[in-house]
């Protein structure tokens, strides 16, 4: 069964044994002339007409969200408690407004009747029976509406048993004791009632649950990844907790590393609060250690602007930063030279207006480039030229699986070759440069080389 099923089927079992109990004490009280006995059937009366509202409002709290409601429609079950509460206010005054009449004017007389006590012992066990229910099934749902509903039968419980008191001080000779106990019963409405009207306006208020806050910020500081919680804000909304989590993390993630620490966040607090609504919001954060390249790169990154061989100096207080910028090889200068302007602006304010910036433009091959192998014999003879400059150069052996490619842009270039694992990836780099320089000169169409160096294997005996 469903958290609403329950709800509603635990709301319609209270409104019957409400209306039993209130037909059988109202006749009991009629019978006897006890006002205790009349009092407390007044409140079992308002209590039908407090579970058919909380029925109601249950049903009403149970609609999903909408454009209207956004966060639901739990809130109703808390005006219902609250319209419960205006009931048990109501109740208590009269009640003590009668009591306090009875004892001012002597009016004491009560008819005592066998059959009043039993209907009182009856309500003792349904009473009994309806707080244990209902309290349960609102712990496991956190309905406010039958947590409320709970309440009024734990007061119905008392009053039963101080009515069964009245009614034993009246036998023994103390007639008094049946306007007193009405009093008493009053106090102890009144009481209920400001209990459940405190809890429900802290709801309607939007007052955090006591303690949610911190549970939920030291759930999320242990987080990997979050670098700060900035803020925590938590409410209850019926039998819903919505948090809205601000959390601080580093401005170089990538967007599925952030994706990462936003499901382990929810994670985190939903360990604590299964059921709860959980929003969380990443503000990106510069680091102290990030780096100088670090911050380039992602101010490129984010300007969607290729970039690399970035070079930055340290002049005495003052950082030089130079970079080739990659644009489209089919753009104007004019245009190229936009955007490379406007990647120094960016940068100068990051890194501060007394930053030397130097970009150089280069063309960026065009991706999805249609291509087609070129004969064998050309194949042949740029492998020839690789493997020729490969010997003299001397650091770069094996050129193999050579493959050569035409494009409306020249000839694109991909080879495999070895060179000592031991060696550098700077020294390695070098070479390789030194290799493509003499392929180009030996063969001017080609307009991009890409190498793939792997470690030398080691010779075997």
């Amino acid at each position: 069964m469903s958290a609403a099923d329950a709800k509603e089927t635990a709301a319609l079992w209270s409104i019957a044994a409400s209306v039993v109990i209130t037909l059988g004490k109202g006749a009991a009280g009629i019978a006897t002339g006890s006002l205790a006995l009349m009092s407390d059937a007044a409140h079992s009366l308002l209590d039908v007409a407090a579970t058919i509202m909380t029925w109601l409002a249950i049903r009403a709290a149970g609609k999903p969200a909408d454009a209207e409601h956004p966060y639901g429609h739990g809130k109703v079950e808390s005006l219902a408690a609250l319209g419960e509460t205006a009931f048990l206010f109501l109740l208590s005054g009269a009640v003590a407004f009668e009591g306090m009449r009875r004892l001012s004017s002597g009016e004491s007389e009560v008819t005592l009747h066998w059959g009043a006590v039993a209907v009182l012992l009856i309500s003792i066990v349904i009473d009994a029976w309806r707080w244990y229910a209902l309290r349960k099934v609102a712990a496991q749902t956190n309905s406010e509406a039958l947590a409320a509903d709970a309440l009024h039968f734990s007061s119905d419980l008392v009053n039963s048993v101080l009515v069964l008191m009245a009614f034993g001080a009246a036998a023994m000779g103390y007639p008094q004791a049946d306007a007193m106990v009405a009093v008493g019963v009053a106090v102890f409405i009144a009481v209920a009632g400001f209990r459940l009207a405190q809890r429900t306006v802290e709801t309607l208020m939007d007052t955090a649950p006591r303690g949610a806050t911190e549970i939920i910020r030291l759930a999320v500081e242990g987080v990997p990844g979050v670098v700060d919680v900035e803020g925590v804000k938590v409410r209850s909304g019926g039998a819903h907790l919505f948090a809205e989590i601000e959390i601080a993390v580093a401005r170089t993630l990538p967007l599925d590393r952030l994706s990462t620490i936003k499901e382990r966040t929810f994670q985190a607090v939903r360990e604590h609060f299964p059921d709860a609504q959980v929003t969380v919001i990443a503000t990106p954060r510069a680091l102290d250690e990030e780096t100088i390249l670090e911050r380039v790169l992602l101010i490129a990154a984010k300007r969607r602007t290729p970039v690399h061989h970035v070079t930055v100096q340290q002049l005495g207080e003052r950082l030089s930063v130079s970079l080739d910028v990659e644009v489209d090889a089919r753009m104007s200068l004019g245009a190229a030279h936009v955007i490379a302007t406007r990647l120094e602006t960016a940068i100068r304010e990051e890194l501060g207006p007394e930053t030397e910036v130097e970009t150089h433009i280069e063309p960026l091959t065009v991706p999805n480039l249609l291509g087609n192998d070129v004969a064998p014999e050309q194949v042949l003879a740029v492998s020839e030229s690789l493997s020729r400059g490969a010997a003299e150069i001397g650091t770069v052996t094996d050129v193999h699986n050579v493959r050569v490619r035409s494009t409306e842009h020249g000839l694109i270039v991909n080879y495999h070759c070895r060179v000592d694992p031991s060696l550098d990836v700077a020294s390695v780099h070098e070479a390789v440069d030194r290799l493509e320089h003499v392929a180009r000169t030996d063969h001017p169409g080609i307009s991009r080389i890409v190498s793939h160096t792997e470690p030398l294997r080691p010779a075997v005996a």
